[in-house]
């Protein structure tokens, strides 16, 4: 109860938290995407957007949401959809096993499903679940899958995710690996700009829960290591290049081909790459990185010009914008 108060007095008391708070609840579905991003920058970045000659890789991002409305990106944020298509182009032998997909908590085939599996909400990026038949609470998860299976990435994501846009909320049943999901677990997450491997963020700890004992470290492409971060804090650490890591990267690249920008999210686990997922839009394109001049660096090697073209789109420069007015 306590946390609902506090959540009602900063809504009374803060109109920006007061219009997050309400857009995550689907109140602004009447504004046309462009009207929300902005409004959205201007409150999580404290600056306006620039969507008419976006320079840092956030106002890209932002940018690509509008700009870059691919059907393809539908399936590959899909949990389910995106298993078939990344066996197709790196093997099976890559994607975690799956037992089912269902449309509704009530229809989840149990039988089909070892002691321990995991659950996944298809459409969304908080809903995975690990599972023991003989320890979970089942009737509190089928809450919960419900909860998330509401929620629209899209509608509710706080930015107009447009990968995340009619995508079916299902569950997934998946192989329940010991490596996954703990404080130890590492997850290798490739971000390519057109087509090309950018740099490598090392992920060490659980991706749900407590986010205290979560940590980022990037490198570029040739391993030395990026100084700054995003939201996460660094390990303090400096690893030494994996031997599996030109694999990994390679993987990536394939999956990212003829994609402007994406993550590809994945794992190396007893001598094998595992996919993980594909990430549009990173932290929905409201990064406030340390130190902020990396926003622009990266942006810088991120291209647009071809979907630009492709769509009769032109930027303007900046020094020219105001003769606009």
């Amino acid at each position: 109860m306590t946390r609902e108060l506090d959540i009602i007095k900063k809504a009374i008391t803060d109109k920006n938290y007061r219009f997050l708070y309400l857009e995550s609840k689907g109140f602004y579905r009447y504004m046309d995407d462009e009207e929300l991003i902005r409004k959205i920058y201007r409150i999580r970045m404290g600056k306006e957007v620039d969507l008419e000659n976006p320079r840092t890789l956030c106002e890209k991002l932002q940018w690509l949401k509008l700009h870059d409305q691919n059907e393809l990106y539908h399936k590959l944020v899909d949990k389910y959809e995106v298993k078939k298509w990344v066996s197709n182009k790196i093997g099976p032998e890559h994607v975690v096993p799956c037992y089912g997909v269902w449309d509704s908590v009530d229809n989840i085939e149990y039988f089909k499903m070892p002691q321990k599996f995991v659950l996944k909400c298809t459409h969304d990026s908080g809903g995975i679940f690990y599972c023991d038949k003989y320890e979970t609470d089942f009737k509190q998860l089928k809450k919960k899958i419900r909860k998330h299976q509401a929620n629209s990435v899209y509608w509710n994501g706080g930015g107009r995710e447009w990968a995340y846009k009619d995508v079916v909320p299902r569950i997934l049943g998946e192989e329940y690996i010991p490596e996954l999901g703990n404080k130890d677990s590492i997850e290798y997450k490739v971000t390519c700009f057109n087509g090309r491997a950018e740099f490598v963020t090392i992920c060490k700890g659980v991706a749900h829960g407590d986010f205290s004992e979560r940590f980022n470290d990037h490198y570029d492409r040739n391993w030395n290591k990026l100084p700054f971060y995003v939201n996460y804090k660094s390990s303090g650490e400096t690893i030494s290049k994996p031997g599996f890591m030109d694999e990994i990267i390679e993987y990536a690249e394939t999956l990212a081909k003829n994609i402007p920008q994406v993550r590809v999210d994945g794992y190396y686990i007893n001598g094998r790459y595992l996919f993980g997922e594909m990430t549009f839009y990173t932290w929905n394109g409201f990064m406030k990185f340390e130190p902020e001049e990396w926003d622009t660096i990266l942006g810088e090697r991120l291209d647009l010009s071809e979907i630009a073209r492709n769509k009769i789109i032109s930027f303007v420069p900046k020094e020219k914008k105001e003769d606009l007015n």
